[in-house]
């Protein structure tokens, strides 16, 4: 049953201490040191967004939390990693969310000890109390402690690449029918070329995923129950997945620009050939009857009566033969 507990600041999204039997207690940040001093099965999970320094402070102080970890959250800009600090963890994982059809990027910090999990949001990322409700509908799982909710707000975070990659995919399929289009749409390359550096990007926040996940199962520092352990490493196949996934469309993506720039030069080509063909056709009239256009005086073919005729028909027959080799030669 939940207590009273001091007005928290607005940052602070969650504190609370989960008993041996996982029945949820809120408690003050201040309590936070004396639930930690009672070892009686019990730990403590603080939710934070975008703390303030002096918060994070107040964190060490109640944890007793390694001062590079601290300035690591701190500052949003933190490539994935896990690294131990005494007896606790320091996790740092990307996140991805989709806004106004582009993919905004943050950071979630996650302090793992064998009583206590502190997760510090950064930038965009959707709010772990779905989480937080979801466990606590289920007490026996938060029985295990700590790991049970670092499994959970892993497997949420990567369970939210899986839509943008499906966008990716359906996005995919609509420029590819626009590759293929008759008129060339400069727009198409461009978004190709956005989409190939999204792409990137998440395959940037994902790939370390994987080598977090199997640090975590097999670190000494967080005990994780042997029955915990299935489920990390069924959100490690997923991370699998949606990388192969994105290893697949950036892959895809390149082959389309390809495309696209070949087909842009065949229709070039098909261009100058048909302006060639023209060309030539012209250029048979032209000769002749610039030939005849000599202002000569000794041309005999000028004072025969059917001179102007026979050049007419001549001028004609000519157009009409290299017409029909230039179409047959589909230069026209």
């Amino acid at each position: 049953m939940n207590t009273p507990a001091t007005a928290l600041p607005a940052c602070v999204v969650n504190c609370a201490a989960y008993d041996r039997d996982g029945h949820r207690r809120d408690i003050s940040l201040d309590a936070v040191s004396d639930v930690l001093a009672v070892d009686d099965g019990s730990f403590v999970w603080v939710g934070l967004y975008e703390p303030e320094e002096g918060l994070l402070e107040k964190m060490q102080e109640e944890f007793g939390l390694h001062d590079l970890a601290i300035e690591d959250a701190q500052h949003a800009h933190q490539r994935p990693k896990l690294e131990a600090f005494g007896n606790s963890l320091f996790i740092a994982v990307h996140t991805a969310q989709r806004i106004d059809a582009h993919v905004r990027f943050g950071e979630t910090h996650l302090f793992v000890g064998p009583r206590f999990l502190v997760t510090v949001r950064h930038g965009a990322s959707l709010t772990f109390s779905i989480v937080r409700d979801r466990l606590e509908r289920d007490p026996a799982a938060l029985a295990h402690g700590p790991s049970v909710a670092v499994h959970a707000v892993l497997d949420f975070i990567v369970d939210n690449y899986q839509p943008i990659v499906s966008d990716f995919e359906d996005e995919l399929d609509m420029l590819e029918q626009d590759v293929f289009a008759e008129t060339y749409k400069r727009g198409t390359i461009r978004r190709l070329y956005d989409l190939r550096k999204e792409l990137t990007r998440m395959r940037m926040a994902v790939a370390p995923m994987q080598d977090i996940l199997s640090q975590l199962i097999r670190t000494p520092v967080v005990a994780i129950p042997d029955e915990v352990k299935p489920y990390f490493r069924d959100v490690l196949d997923h991370v699998a997945r949606v990388g192969d996934s994105i290893d697949t469309l950036r892959e895809m993506v390149s082959a389309a620009m390809n495309v696209n720039l070949s087909l842009v030069t065949v229709a070039q080509g098909e261009i100058v050939k048909k302006l060639a063909g023209w060309a030539g056709l012209l250029a048979a009239p032209t000769l002749i009857t610039s030939w005849y256009g000599m202002n000569f005086e000794h041309m005999p073919e000028l004072h025969g009566p059917y001179s102007y005729g026979i050049l007419i028909g001549g001028v004609a027959l000519s157009c009409v033969l290299l017409y029909r080799y230039l179409r047959k030669i589909r230069w026209l």
